[in-house]
């Protein structure tokens, strides 16, 4: 299977989406962008690049279909990718007229659509028709900076149905970047989600001045975490040491890019959820994740005591230090 690459449409106007873009123009002449604000578009074409977000990977603005209209550009596209935080996902498609229906989407959202605790292919399969093996799923381990500097990056692109998934890790492989394929979409989609979570909680011990001895072993039980859940509830065989499960963990563990980890730093050095917020000013997802995956589990009532203590943490006012001084009694 190939696509047809003069028809590729971005949502999105962040790091992720720009980091996507950059990969895609290894590949291909064209694509359609989505932004929400003119003036971010006007100031693009200005400068060449993305006047917020990864200012050194420069474009040539020439081969960018730039639009502010979310239907116009859904029209003009039979690919969509997906790269705004869930939490403004629902906002932005309530805007659609267009049919999506025989689009083939793949997101690159790391949350939940946290109304209903949707994973983004159950809220556009629900809400849009569009079919679960239409849909597909761009998981880590890989940050948006370095894929700006190009630097040797790899990537999982799961989608039940094989060959969108084949045919799209063709239009991002590159010298930096390594995209693999998988069809455990519900896994991956899962474990991104999860990953946020634990990061949140790397972020806080850090915060609280925990060594990299409790790290470690925090990891290892993170994993071991989002295994019981992911296995639960959706019980196939997966390898959780590849690079879509551990992979994206650990690097958003201990990167000093993830947000979520930064996040939850600020959290464990005193900060409100709401000052952590502001001073952030970007989207951390693992905070709206933490009290979907709490609420979801309520069905499934797997043992997830980090998860578990971050949703404290962040929904209850549980104090930080007391909340991960009980946890390290619950880890081995």
């Amino acid at each position: 299977m190939s696509f047809n690459t003069g028809r590729i449409g971005i949502i999105g106007s962040g790091s992720w989406a720009t980091a996507i873009a950059k990969m895609l123009f290894e590949n291909i002449d064209s694509v359609n962008w989505y932004f929400r604000k003119k003036e971010t578009i006007e100031l693009f074409k200005l400068y060449q690049h993305n006047p917020r977000y990864l200012q050194e990977a420069e474009f040539d603005t020439d081969k960018i279909n730039f639009c502010n209209d979310i239907n116009k550009l859904a029209k003009n596209s039979e690919i969509l990718v997906l790269a705004v935080p869930s939490a403004f996902l629902p906002v932005l498609f309530k805007k659609l007229k267009i049919d999506i229906s025989d689009k083939i989407i793949f997101s690159g959202i790391k949350g939940i659509v946290s109304e209903e605790n949707l994973l983004i292919v159950e809220y556009l399969n629900k809400y849009f028709d569009v079919p679960v093996d239409s849909v597909g799923v761009i998981a880590g381990p890989c940050h948006a900076e370095e894929v700006a500097l190009e630097q040797l990056s790899y990537l999982t692109i799961a989608c039940q149905n094989e060959s969108k998934a084949t045919a799209f890790s063709k239009l991002i492989n590159s010298n930096y970047i390594s995209a693999s394929t998988s069809d455990d979409i519900w896994g991956t989609e899962y474990a991104s989600v999860l990953k946020n979570i634990m990061a949140i909680a790397g972020g806080i011990v850090y915060g609280l001045r925990y060594g990299d001895n409790f790290q470690a072993v925090l990891a290892s039980n993170a994993i071991q975490e989002i295994k019981r859940f992911v296995d639960t509830v959706h019980p196939i065989t997966r390898d959780i040491k590849s690079s879509a499960y551990l992979g994206d963990l650990l690097v958003t563990l201990y990167s000093k890019f993830s947000r979520n980890r930064m996040f939850g730093v600020m959290i464990g050095k005193g900060y409100s959820v709401k000052s952590a917020q502001l001073d952030m000013n970007m989207i951390a997802e693992g905070y709206f994740a933490s009290k979907s995956i709490y609420e979801i589990n309520q069905k499934y009532q797997v043992d997830m005591p980090i998860c578990n203590a971050v949703y404290q943490i962040l929904y209850e006012k549980a104090t930080a230090k007391k909340e991960i001084k009980k946890l390290t009694a619950l880890l081995s």
